[in-house]
């Protein structure tokens, strides 16, 4: 087991490096290789989702009861809503965007509910160069599959 727990860190650094999307996975309680690597995924798909500006892909990381909320404060309950939510703006204001988790970390409140906070940069957007900030997630594991429940988004200041 120690030595499972010893291999995590590199395990999610490797399995996401390999889809290019995230990188510093950091839990912060106990938990299996296995159910990081689950939590590591759901964020690499939520970015690869986005990279290829897919509406329904993205929404599928969402738990179909899901509540997202974006930097603007504005919802949308539910992953088709999440759909519908994101459809128009990935072919206009976020056509040409490009997102990186840039870091991500894991706390287990249960073994199946996670809250998780990623770091993100975006680029591509015409009147913003770089953006950058903070998912915070709360996760679920259903039928063996981790999927978002509620998801914050917020803009952080670029640094000074």
């Amino acid at each position: 087991m120690r030595r499972a727990l010893a291999a995590l860190p590199l395990i999610l650094i490797l399995s996401t490096a390999a889809v290019g999307q995230t990188s510093g996975v950091q839990l912060t309680t106990p938990a299996s290789a296995k159910e990081g690597e689950g939590i590591a995924k759901v964020l690499a798909d939520f970015a690869a989702a986005w990279n290829s500006h897919d509406a329904k892909a993205f929404s599928m990381v969402f738990a179909e009861d899901a509540d997202f909320t974006n930097v603007r404060g504005v919802s949308a309950q539910g992953r088709s809503e999440v759909e519908k939510f994101h459809a128009p703006r990935f072919t206009t204001i976020f056509k040409d965007t490009h997102l990186t988790i840039t870091g991500s970390k894991i706390r287990f409140i249960k073994p199946d509910v996670a809250a998780v906070d990623a770091t993100w940069e975006m680029t591509g957007m015409t009147d913003i160069p770089k953006r950058q900030g903070l998912l915070n997630f709360v996760m679920t594991r259903e039928g063996g599959t981790w999927l978002i429940a509620v998801m914050h988004n917020m803009d952080l200041p670029p640094p000074s």
